[in-house]
């Protein structure tokens, strides 16, 4: 069984920039509720289907929650992107960096999410031990405002504080 252990975080300033040269991701849901998410997505050449479980909250001391993962055919993900999942889709550029042994994705949203930018690390254990690079601010891992299945549902663009 797969799971993922995973905190995230808003990015500030630009330090992170020039380490990676980025892969475009476009990605839509089947379903997205509190409970789970179904996504297809294509990272450059490559397409995916994935199931998500629900994220407990934070302060229960869970970051952990189920994630499959499967390699699908790039013209069928393109497909169900383009006749199946629930707009608006994701789009974004993913950039891999490592900082003290850790692979940060930094992502950079482009269409109705433009502006926004988050830094995610996966973790070994809930518990582990995690130094912030200078280019990461405010933890939002709790707030599910900004996790990818709300974005597409609304957007970063339509929340009254981004106006």
């Amino acid at each position: 069984m797969a799971t993922e252990i995973e905190r995230k975080f808003l990015v500030t300033g630009d330090d992170w920039r020039g380490r990676d040269q980025g892969i475009l991701y476009r990605q839509g849901y089947l379903c997205a509720d509190e409970h789970r998410s179904v996504r297809v997505r294509v990272a450059g050449e490559a397409g995916y289907l994935t199931v998500k479980g629900a994220v407990a909250p934070v302060e229960s001391g869970c970051l952990s929650r189920y994630e499959f993962e499967y390699l699908i055919p790039l013209a069928d993900a393109e497909q169900i992107l383009a006749t199946l999942c629930q707009g608006p889709l994701i789009e974004k550029t993913r950039y891999r960096i490592e900082v003290a042994g850790l692979i940060w994705e930094v992502d950079e949203f482009a269409g109705a999410n433009q502006g926004l930018v988050l830094a995610e690390v996966e973790l070994a254990s809930e518990n582990q031990e995690l130094s912030l690079p200078p280019w990461v601010g405010r933890e939002v891992s709790d707030d599910p405002r900004y996790l990818n299945s709300s974005l597409a549902r609304y957007p970063w663009s339509d929340w009254p504080e981004n106006r």
